[in-house]
């Protein structure tokens, strides 16, 4: 047992690597925190679901960030969403109340100083994620992988409790939103979301133009997504592809779910949206510049290809994305050319 003092007090807690199937029959309340971002969020819907079929007597919060909510608004799994702030101060009320829930379980599947500073105050068992930082470091810095094996991430996730068996049914995002109405249904809709946090990981915006219009000229509805940070990217495209539709909004992300679910196929960078579109009826195509899979984020239980330059000794230059190509030549996203991406698309829509 690990005693944490915090705000003067002692809060004793106990740290599990292994949970017994007969700790959890007897479990009533569950505490997950993952507090970001989008996608990562998105990843845990398949452990809820798994959780909640196994233990349906379990009540099951949720800890995440503010603007994040949407990601699990309507998610029948969920007794509680919980709202952190990214600003500590705001977050004493939050803190105090997570305290009188009393927890049997926390599992932390964020795993960094934040979700520690709340872990370390409620006084339960508490399982963290694997982060395997460690071997993500050797493969950026050195090349040296060992995560050839490693699964994805859901799969990662659910290891946190012992007997948990996922099922096929892959992400979830509940909408209650209408498509726009500015989509047909009788078109063949694709779905383009070029935006993403970091620079190594957006495909080249001219390269979306030029994709985009290929399609528009073989009858594709092209639509374009995204939220408030992807609004000019997609406002510039849009305005160059002719017929095409800007459905980027402000951070309104039921909204894209709604629209993505009306896509047969959506093109995507590695980002949230990937997530998104891997939760809806469309099929997903990703290109990866900076990113690999063997971190193990990739689209999750459902039709999708990844593009990726295999070339390239350089790839991964990061695990998260960075702000400019190290080396300057940017040839993990230049050397996808937007010719090889439309015959993907066409040949991948063809497959039943």
């Amino acid at each position: 047992m690990d005693i944490s003092v915090l705000n003067d007090k002692f809060v004793p807690i106990i740290f599990v690597n292994h949970l017994i199937p007969e700790e959890l029959s007897k479990t009533q309340k569950i505490l997950i925190i993952r507090l970001s971002s989008l996608g990562d969020i998105l990843l845990t819907t398949p452990l809820l679901r798994a959780v909640k079929n196994l233990y349906p007597f379990i009540k099951i919060d949720f800890l995440l960030r503010t603007e994040y909510a949407d990601t699990l608004k309507l998610n029948p799994h969920i007794n509680k969403s919980y709202l952190y702030n990214r600003i500590d101060k705001k977050n004493d009320a939050l803190l105090n109340e997570l305290i009188q829930n009393k927890y049997d379980l926390v599992i932390d599947l964020q795993n960094n100083f934040r979700s520690k500073k709340v872990t370390n105050q409620l006084s339960c068992k508490v399982s963290r994620f694997n982060k395997r930082s460690f071997d993500k470091f050797l493969l950026v810095q050195f090349k040296i992988n060992r995560l050839k094996d490693s699964e994805q991430i859901p799969i990662r996730y659910a290891a946190a409790i012992p007997g948990l068996t996922l099922d096929k049914k892959g992400l979830e995002l509940v909408t209650d939103r209408q498509p726009d109405s500015r989509i047909d249904n009788q078109k063949i809709n694709i779905g383009i979301c070029p935006g993403a946090r970091h620079f190594t990981k957006r495909w080249i915006p001219e390269y979306y133009i030029e994709l985009g219009n290929k399609l528009a000229e073989n009858n594709f509805q092209v639509l374009l997504m995204g939220g408030k940070s992807d609004r000019v990217i997609c406002g510039g495209i849009s305005k160059a592809v002719q017929g095409s539709i800007d459905l980027s909004n402000d951070d309104d992300l039921l909204q894209t779910a709604a629209n993505m679910n009306m896509c047969s196929l959506v093109v995507c960078n590695d980002s949230g949206l990937m997530h998104t579109a891997a939760s809806t009826k469309a099929k997903v195509i990703t290109i990866f510049g900076s990113s690999v899979k063997e971190f193990g984020f990739t689209p999750y239980n459902c039709e999708n290809i990844i593009l990726e330059n295999k070339s390239l000794n350089c790839r991964p230059c990061s695990h998260i994305g960075k702000d400019h190509c190290p080396k300057k030549h940017f040839k993990c996203m230049i050397e996808i050319k937007p010719a090889f991406v439309f015959k993907t698309v066409v040949e991948f829509l063809k497959k039943q």
